[in-house]
């Protein structure tokens, strides 16, 4: 009986060893606060929701405490673990391109086509990225892992994921967390913004009716579109190629069952592998680092910086435009490539200061254009520092 119970307790205290209690620290306990968060915004007041929820459950995955040297691989940085495994989309590259499919299968670039100047408002909006790439820089930063940080600015996740694993691998947690997070607070951090910058007249400024767009022209965009911004920037060609492909595939209207696979099961599905995996790479180990607290900070400043020049450049650009064709510089922050939410608070500001002006296609223009300008900005800077 004595041997019995000497056997059950050195067991048990081994036992105990495995366990997450006896391996918890300060740092899980911190993301795993995170985590729930994210969950409770997503569900409470719907930010984001299809992004916020896989990256909030990631993060409780992620930080479940385990015994690091029991070789269980069960985490997401343990080679030949399930986690790491469905990690190596976002560290090979090959989630975001596939994200861009489907965003190419479900964009309609109709107001763009329509009125293509709102593409330098788009471009316009890329500054984010470059200012907070000096910011980086000037605070220790290296060059490619300021370049990395810098596209947190396009407001564009799968972007930031795409770059951040060619650039800096050991930032790319942090990156993507942030990008997601500050895309989710569009509605928080834009508003105030557009009125600090705007006077009353100019909210209520009304833009002529887009015209219509012709079947032809949409079908030459995507083919257009691909061959100008890859000439010019072929290393953005795996997002840039998908993205167009995409928007053939919905445009062409003999691809229907195509389209309707790129935009509904495959963008979910990747989403659900995407959302999941950046959440559960938060590790604390990994994630909780003097860095990360820096990255957020450049990250708020560059979406700051993106979202101010986007404003600035319209009422600039209305200096040189006729009368009959100026732009409501309430649309200047959705060049930032969050779809379709920055287009939404163009909306939603103009309809506080106007209940009969409707900026939403009109700020859609710009909107896709940050799509594409994000895209072109991540594929320079690749193209420079690699």
């Amino acid at each position: 009986m004595g041997e019995f119970l000497n056997f059950i307790s050195n067991n048990l205290a081994d036992f105990w060893t495995y366990t997450g209690f006896a391996n918890a620290t300060v740092g899980h306990l911190i993301m795993i606060l995170v985590g729930l968060v994210f969950i409770y915004l997503a569900v409470a007041h719907e930010f984001e929701p299809m992004l916020l929820i896989p990256i909030g459950f990631g993060m409780l995955i992620g930080n479940i405490p385990f015994n690091m040297e029991a070789g269980l691989k069960v985490g997401i940085y343990e080679e030949g673990s399930v986690l790491n495994i469905l990690y190596q989309g976002v560290t090979s590259g090959w989630y975001p391109p596939l994200i861009f499919l489907g965003i190419g299968a479900m964009t309609d670039f109709s107001a763009l086509i329509s009125n293509p100047k709102l593409m330098l408002v788009g471009a316009a909006a890329q500054f984010g990225i470059f200012g907070a790439y000096m910011i980086a820089l000037a605070l220790g930063f290296d060059p490619m892992q300021a370049g990395a940080i810098g596209i947190i600015g396009g407001a564009d996740g799968p972007t930031a994921i795409f770059l951040s694993s060619k650039l800096a691998p050991n930032l790319m947690g942090a990156i993507a967390v942030s990008a997601y997070s500050y895309m989710a607070l569009v509605p928080v951090i834009q508003p105030p913004i557009m009125r600090m910058l705007t006077t009353k007249k100019e909210r209520v400024m009304r833009m002529q009716p887009p015209r219509a767009v012709s079947h032809t022209e949409k079908v030459m965009f995507p083919i257009v579109g691909l061959l100008l911004t890859c000439f010019l920037v072929p290393s953005g060609l795996p997002l840039l190629g998908m993205l167009f492909f995409g928007n053939l595939l919905k445009e062409s209207g003999v691809t229907r069952r195509l389209a309707e696979t790129a935009r509904g099961p495959l963008i979910d599905t990747i989403t659900i592998l995407l959302g999941l995996t950046v959440g559960a790479s938060t590790q604390a180990s990994e994630f909780l680092t003097f860095d990360s607290v820096l990255i957020f900070g450049l990250g708020a400043a560059s979406f700051v910086i993106a979202t101010m020049s986007g404003v600035l450049f319209v009422k600039l650009f209305n200096l040189i435009l006729p009368k009959s064709k100026r732009i409501n510089p309430l649309i200047g922050n959705s060049g930032v490539s969050a779809v379709p939410d920055a287009a939404r608070i163009s909306q939603t500001v103009g309809l506080e200061y106007d209940p009969t002006n409707y900026l939403l296609m009109h700020a859609m223009g710009p909107n896709v254009a940050g799509v594409i300008g994000s895209a072109v900005a991540a594929g320079i800077l690749l193209g420079f520092l690699m």
